[in-house]
């Protein structure tokens, strides 16, 4: 993992602030009334390399770039990619809009990279969209809204001027799937039940887990 990089001005500045500290100390022994407290020079928690996880909803330290309309697509995008069903919660109820916002508004070259495929997707989504209903994506019914993602989920069978399209549509998805099935509540899809106790004596490894596994004569 990478460390905060120090400018030498400042290395200089957490120097003076430790010296300081240090006197300061040094003169409480003696007066205790008369000391105030040297402030940090280096802020405690870098936002970046030392983010806070304790707080129920950090903010990144980057600014968002989506619009307010291309979040509005984003949302209803992934809505159809992941719609709410027995297993879970529909992808906007868990927040993969504002996943794929804060992932593409990162200041890396991969982020960046994502940025302009999913931003230029956005837009030749809803141009392909009104070329078809004369509608913004998300005004379409379910079915229209499936109707264009259908020509460009696969790319094989995909038509030269859906090219822009299929590369979108499939960086777009693994976006979705990967905000999506981070959030706790959506483990159902997966069959994973999370870390949770089991009362009594440890049952162990379930028949079906070892006979996929191949491991039945296994002492």
């Amino acid at each position: 993992m990478s460390t905060p990089s120090f400018s030498r001005r400042d290395t200089l500045k957490w120097l003076t602030g430790t010296v300081a500290a240090g006197t300061a100390g040094g003169a409480a022994i003696g007066s205790p009334a008369e000391t105030e407290p040297v402030p940090m020079a280096w802020p405690q928690r870098h936002p970046l390399h030392d983010p806070n996880f304790m707080v129920a909803k950090a903010e990144s330290p980057w600014q968002k770039v989506l619009t307010q309309e291309e979040l509005t697509t984003t949302r209803a995008l992934a809505d159809l990619i992941l719609p709410k069903d027995e297993n879970g919660p529909a992808a906007s109820e868990v927040g993969v809009h504002d996943f794929i916002n804060d992932w593409i508004s990162a200041p890396y070259d991969k982020n960046h990279d994502d940025c302009e495929v999913i931003r230029g997707g956005l837009g030749w989504i809803n141009t392909e969209s009104f070329k078809r209903f004369e509608k913004r994506f998300e005004e379409l019914a379910v079915t229209q809204q499936s109707a264009i993602v259908d020509d460009i989920c696969q790319p094989d069978p995909a038509r030269p001027e859906l090219k822009t399209g299929v590369a979108f549509f499939k960086e777009f998805r693994q976006l979705a799937l990967s905000g999506y099935y981070t959030h706790s509540s959506t483990w159902k899809h997966l069959g994973y039940v999370g870390n949770i106790s089991v009362g009594g004596p440890y049952p162990g490894v379930p028949e079906a887990i070892i006979k996929q596994l191949g491991l039945e004569d296994v002492a």
